[in-house]
């Protein structure tokens, strides 16, 4: 009997299911990232060019983002919006007395009138 899982070989359930865990196993610890490989149905089939050039976009707009927060935390005058927790100067946000933290526009526009308790509040 081999320690590498086939599809559909032996009869014996349970130990094809543990050759099922040292065959991923093996393969995870081949692989230089440690995922393990895609496994795709036959009759589906994806194009991976669109989907890497979208999660290339989406990493790229993400360091945007986040270089502008770090940007904006580092003046005297910011603090993070209450929702989305990115940093922005003062008279961007919005304090809401009800709830007792800052919003900024995307985020009170999102919300609009529906009020959302905090466990912690922002002070003012």
């Amino acid at each position: 009997m081999s320690n590498l899982y086939t599809p559909g070989s032996g009869s014996n359930v349970s130990s094809s299911s543990s050759s099922s865990f040292v065959s991923r196993r093996d393969i995870r610890a081949s692989n230089p990232t440690g995922a393990l490989p895609v496994i795709s149905s036959p009759g589906k089939t994806h194009s991976t060019s669109a989907g890497s050039f979208d999660f290339e976009a989406m990493l790229v707009s993400l360091h945007e983002i986040f270089e502008r927060d770090r940007q904006i935390a580092s003046q005297s005058d910011a603090t993070r919006c209450g929702i989305c927790y990115l940093h922005f100067i003062m008279s961007e946000l919005q304090y809401r007395d009800e709830e007792g933290f800052y919003v900024c526009a995307g985020c009170e526009r999102a919300l609009g009138r529906q009020t959302l308790p905090m466990v912690r509040q922002q002070q003012k």
